[in-house]
């Protein structure tokens, strides 16, 4: 006996006719995940081309005995910020260029709170390069220091 009766071919037909819409339903869902993936991608081709040198802040917390000195160094290319703070007596802070300390940066004696900000959009930002911030314990006790390090996009 045959199965090509019409009524199997009609049979057949609407069986292939209801998978129909559900293999274009996943073909469709397909294509939009492949979507989101390219965009996806093309949005974090975009930042890495747009990202500039790689940089972190860096930061120094601890414990400075008396004498004891901690510095952070990192490359800026336009802009830099350092802050500083002390418990007790307080700590003596500076910040750097190539290893010279920049004019007006340096705190006058023992403080518990400091910061320098030197910005290419104010005229203060001396150049490319790398800058020191310093944190000196010139007192007779132990002080607790926290000292951060900033420049270009991490500075706003």
């Amino acid at each position: 006996m045959s199965t090509n009766t019409p009524a199997a071919a009609s049979a057949t037909s609407a069986a292939s006719a209801s998978t129909a819409p559900a293999r274009t339903l996943r073909r469709l869902t397909g294509l939009r995940l492949t979507a989101a993936a390219s965009v996806a991608a093309a949005c974090a081709a975009a930042l890495l081309a747009t990202a500039g040198p790689a940089s972190a802040s860096q930061f120094f917390g601890g414990t400075l005995h008396p004498g004891e000195q901690r510095c952070v160094q990192q490359y800026a290319s336009y802009q830099v910020r350092a802050d500083g703070k002390a418990t007790g007596q307080g700590a003596k802070f500076k910040l750097q260029y190539n290893g010279v300390t920049v004019p007006g940066t340096g705190s006058p004696g023992l403080v518990t709170s400091w910061a320098a900000d030197l910005r290419t959009a104010w005229g203060t930002f001396p150049g490319a390069g790398y800058y020191t911030a310093c944190a000196t314990n010139n007192g007779t006790a132990d002080t607790n220091v926290r000292l951060e390090l900033k420049t270009d996009g991490e500075v706003f």
